[in-house]
C-alpha cells in the first residue's frame, strides 16, 4: 500500500512516516502540494494524508483538485483548527476524515486502517449499474451529479455520499447512528451536529423549488428520504 504525506513541518512528516513505515506501508513525503499533485499524477497511491495549512497552495484546494480530477482515494485532513465549520469545508471539499493535532499515532493508524478496508469493500461490492433512480430522482455514479425532472443539481462529496446512502435504503428510517456508520465511518463525532447540518443542504438542493419534498426529519428518531410522507 502506497500512501503520500503532504506536510511542511518536516518534524511532523518524518514521525508520520517513520510510523506508517513500521505498519508495512509504502510512505511518499511533499512539502508542497503542488509537488504532491505531481507525485499523484506518476504513482497509484491508496490513501492521502494532508495538512491543511501548507506553504502555497493549502490542503483545501489541493484536496479540491484531487476530487475534481476525478481521484477517488481516500483522503485524511490533518490541522491545528478543530471548529465544526472548518471540518465542515474540508469535508466539502471531499476529505473522507478529519484528524486534528496533536493526536495519537495509534488513532490515525486506526482511521486508516477504516479507510483501506472501507475503499476495499466498496470496489468488492461495487453495483455495475450507473446509476440510481428514485422517483423523479437520478444518481449518476459515473459523474456524480443528481438530476430531479432533468434538472442537473450539483452535490459535495459528502452531500452526494449522504443522497447515495439513503437513495440506496428509500422509504426506510435511518437513525444518526446508521448514517454516521456508513457516510463518516466508524469514527465520528458523536457530538457533533454534521449530520443534521448536511441534511439542511441535502434539502436546500434537493426539495427547493419542488411541490413534493422527499427527504424528510423525525424528531428525535431519525430521516427518510420518501415520497409518500
Amino acid at each position: 500500500m502506497k500512501m503520500l504525506i503532504v506536510e511542511d513541518n518536516s518534524r511532523v512528516s518524518a514521525l508520520l512516516k517513520r510510523g506508517l513505515e513500521s505498519q508495512g506501508y509504502q510512505v511518499y513525503i511533499s512539502e508542497e502540494a503542488e509537488e504532491g499533485l505531481i507525485l499523484l499524477e506518476k504513482i497509484d497511491f491508496d490513501l492521502i494524508i494532508t495538512d491543511i495549512m501548507l506553504t502555497g497552495m493549502d490542503g483545501i484546494t489541493f484536496c479540491k483538485k484531487i476530487r475534481h480530477s476525478g481521484k477517488k482515494i481516500p483522503i485524511i485532513m490533518l490541522t491545528a483548527l478543530g471548529t465544526i465549520d472548518e471540518k465542515i469545508e474540508g469535508f466539502d471539499a471531499g476529505a473522507d476524515d478529519y484528524l486534528v493535532k496533536p493526536f495519537e499515532i495509534r488513532e490515525l493508524y486506526a482511521r486508516v486502517k477504516a479507510l483501506l478496508q472501507r475503499k476495499s469493500d466498496t470496489v468488492s461490492t461495487a453495483d455495475e449499474s450507473a446509476q440510481i433512480v428514485y422517483g423523479n430522482l437520478v444518481m449518476d455514479k459515473r459523474t456524480k451529479v443528481i438530476y430531479r425532472e432533468g434538472l442537473a443539481i450539483n452535490l459535495t462529496p459528502k452531500e452526494f455520499n449522504l443522497l447515495h446512502f439513503m437513495m440506496q435504503n428509500p422509504e426506510r428510517l435511518l437513525t444518526r447512528d446508521e448514517i454516521a456508520d456508513n457516510v463518516w465511518g466508524n469514527n465520528f463525532d458523536t457530538g457533533t451536529n454534521y449530520i443534521d447540518v448536511y441534511i439542511a443542504y441535502l434539502r436546500k438542493k434537493i426539495d427547493k423549488g419542488f411541490e413534493q419534498k422527499l427527504i424528510h426529519t423525525k424528531v428525535g428518531m431519525g430521516f427518510i428520504l420518501s415520497s409518500k410522507i
